[in-house]
């Protein structure tokens, strides 16, 4: 019939309209999304992270670049997005390259710990002397080294420096030393002295002081991922996920 409804008999009730299109993206969409991300952001604050390498001052051992994987959980158990600890069950060690908020400035920073609560830290001519025992070197060419610059392997000399169970690569600067005598100072309880490997170009504990405990985020585990800046952004393949201590 003309101008009629097929099959359905005149007066008849029509079926309610279903939800309108800002309610299905709501609940299709949005609430999932929602969701995702809250995870996302409370996972990367609580559990593990990614933190880029900005800066040379851990150069050799992290390099401009890199991008490295924090493991959150490596000392203690924090409520997402606050400072709040729920649990602790390990203090940062000497040797551990940890990331941590700046006393200075409030940046975050990534620095090795060389002195604990309790320890008496000093530098002789950039030799690390930790409780009146100093580090050993052995030292290493610089063209033993991938990852150094034409600058570093003609001015630079390159170190492993061990101190307990953590050698690690070091790299001095003779024609331009920063602070190759420091100390000694006894690190204060709750609180840690943070040297960069790159000695002689690295803002850290000789100059901003001690780091309290709380303003430590966590340790890094290895370099994820590394691009190369002055090569068009492209991945340095060899570098990616590697542990950071490795010394070659």
């Amino acid at each position: 019939m003309a101008g009629g409804t097929e099959g359905a008999p005149a007066g008849a009730p029509r079926p309610a309209a279903g939800p309108g299109g800002a309610v299905r993206f709501w609940r299709g969409w949005f609430l999932p999304l929602l969701a995702t991300l809250c995870v996302t952001v409370s996972f990367r604050s609580a559990v593990a992270d990614w933190n880029d390498i900005p800066s040379g001052s851990m150069r050799p051992t992290l390099i401009e670049g890199d991008r490295v994987s924090v493991n959150k959980l490596a000392y203690d158990l924090r409520v997402p997005l606050t400072s709040h600890r729920l649990a602790r069950w390990a203090d940062p060690h000497r040797g551990d390259i940890v990331i941590f908020f700046s006393p200075a400035d409030g940046r975050r920073l990534v620095k090795r710990v060389v002195g604990e609560p309790g320890d008496t830290v000093m530098l002789v001519n950039n030799r690390l002397i930790v409780n009146g025992q100093p580090a050993a070197y052995e030292a290493v060419p610089g063209a033993d080294i991938p990852w150094a610059s034409p600058a570093e392997r003609s001015g630079g000399t390159f170190f492993i420096e061990r101190t307990g169970t953590h050698p690690h690569l070091v790299l001095l600067n003779p024609s331009r030393p920063e602070c190759p005598f420091y100390g000694p100072v006894t690190v204060p309880a709750g609180s840690y002295f943070m040297m960069g490997d790159n000695r002689d170009n690295s803002g850290d504990s000789r100059f901003f002081g001690f780091v309290t405990r709380d303003r430590v985020v966590g340790r890094v585990s290895s370099v994820v991922f590394s691009v190369d800046h002055d090569h068009h952004g492209l991945p340095r393949r060899d570098r990616c996920f590697r542990r950071p201590d490795a010394v070659s």
